[in-house]
């Protein structure tokens, strides 16, 4: 097993091993001290692993219930997060009691976010089952909701006790599911590691997605230690991002996935810099080229100024504009506080 410890809130582990999901009781017994546990999951995941998970709990001494809701992120809403702390409440959880996040993204997001909004905050365990979740989202204490303003709006930095990753359940992942967590994947290599954007340029990431989970958990642990709160570094896991929720917003959240629109995203930034001198030459070819190979979208037939404007309504933006995240080269990043005119000319608007 490969645990990293994660030196953040109370300190927790990640651990990672194939079938790991099978022995999750013993390690979330290990992690919290609850007689009760609040699954929550999602309607394409219960299926497949609702009952494994509270066989498991339930094993290891700890009374389970179970929350499902609609699978998607168009119910990542305050109304769902209402009725999933409803939930909670009524199936009589205490502060000592937990939930467990069965899910990808979403599912940690509101899972996680009720955890910290339920008795003012009790502790929940990370049970990512989508390869975005695996690398990304699962670890790092974000959590949240969207609201019609934009994505991820109203949440909480709350960090979990645990985060256990069993690689074997991907093999019940759509291929578009696993092309998504793909465009997280890339943007670690964009970000911080230009050996990981060449592995996956000349492997296959199937083949090694034990290596590459783990290789994106450690940089993400790295980041989140010294930057818990997104007061400086931690910004840079954005890259690709801002865009990426403004075309996602523009869509409705729903005919653009996560994965789609941030590989957009930092293709859209990088060749902004580009044009701006900022960014190597031929580097959003390469991150293009390579999100080509994973089944990715690498535009999108919206009007850039309208993908701007919906920038300003971001969670990263500033009282003087927005905090832009650039690449010099791929594997070297930096933050560029940017006003508002500063973004749009960049951009090439007016």
């Amino acid at each position: 097993m490969k645990t990293l410890r994660v030196n953040a809130g109370g300190g927790y582990d990640i651990l990672i091993e194939r079938g790991l999901l099978k022995n999750c009781g013993k390690i979330i017994k290990n992690a919290v001290s609850a007689k009760k546990a609040a699954v929550i999951s999602d309607s394409n995941v219960a299926p497949l692993y609702l009952e494994t998970v509270k066989n498991s709990v339930n094993a290891a001494g700890i009374e389970t219930v179970s929350y499902t809701f609609d699978a998607g992120e168009k119910s990542k809403t305050t109304a769902n997060l209402i009725k999933i702390v409803e939930f909670l409440a009524e199936s009589g959880l205490t502060r000592k009691d937990c939930v467990i996040a069965l899910g990808g993204g979403v599912c940690g997001d509101m899972a996680g976010f009720a955890a910290a909004v339920y008795l003012r905050g009790i502790k929940y365990i990370q049970i990512p089952t989508t390869l975005l979740a695996q690398v990304d989202s699962s670890v790092g204490g974000k959590t949240a909701v969207d609201i019609p303003q934009g994505k991820n709006l109203c949440g909480a930095f709350w960090q979990p006790a645990a985060v256990i990753i069993d690689p074997d359940v991907l093999n019940t992942l759509p291929a578009h599911f696993f092309s998504d967590g793909m465009g997280e994947v890339i943007k670690y290599g964009c970000i911080k590691s230009a050996p990981l954007f060449e592995r996956l340029e000349n492997e296959n990431a199937a083949d090694i997605i034990d290596d590459v989970i783990l290789e994106c958990c450690d940089i993400k642990r790295g980041v989140v230690e010294r930057d818990e709160k997104e007061s400086g570094e931690r910004a840079l896991l954005n890259f690709g991002h801002t865009c990426g929720h403004s075309i996602e917003k523009l869509c409705n959240f729903s005919s653009v996935s996560h994965g789609e629109a941030v590989g957009i995203g930092m293709v859209m930034i990088t060749r902004a810099g580009e044009n701006a001198g900022i960014t190597e030459k031929g580097t959003a070819d390469k991150i293009a080229a390579l999100l080509k190979k994973y089944s990715l979208k690498t535009e999108i037939d919206l009007p850039v100024s309208d993908i701007v404007k919906n920038m300003a309504f971001d969670k990263k933006r500033t009282s003087n504009g927005i905090n832009l995240i650039l690449l010099k080269k791929i594997g070297e990043s930096f933050i560029k506080p940017s006003s508002l005119d500063e973004v749009n000319a960049l951009f090439g608007l007016k």
